[in-house]
């Protein structure tokens, strides 16, 4: 009998795309990579599908990651922002690389999904 093999074994950037390409970790990242420090209320604001939940939820996993900081402020009433730490910023060519990538050929995933559709539409 074969042994299962390891999701690392298998795929070693694994643990890195479940870190970084998780649901809402890379608009999270680009935010504030693209607009800086940044209050609570205005990452929702420039993300509005996301929930509260999710987005304290997403917050408290990338600043345990190292990649977000966190920052206290102790005022009346107290202030909380958000900022991409120097490992997140070390993201940045990953991230040029992959609008890259989405510039060249993301019209050709939209074609092939349209044939797809097309073809599997025909065929019911």
């Amino acid at each position: 009998m074969r042994k299962p093999v390891d999701a690392v074994e298998a795929c070693p950037i694994s643990p890195v795309v479940d870190l970084v390409f998780s649901r809402w970790s890379t608009p999270i990242l680009w935010v504030l990579k693209e607009h800086g420090r940044q209050r609570f209320v205005e990452i929702q604001r420039r993300l509005p599908a996301i929930t509260s939940k999710v987005l304290t939820q997403r917050l408290r996993q990338l600043e345990r990651d190292g990649l977000v900081t966190r920052s206290y402020h102790a005022e009346i009433p107290p202030r909380v922002e958000y900022e991409i730490s120097a490992l997140g910023r070390t993201l940045g060519p990953v991230f040029a690389v992959l609008t890259d990538w989405s510039d060249a050929h993301l019209p050709s995933v939209e074609a092939a999904r349209h044939a797809y559709d097309e073809a599997n539409l025909q065929a019911r």
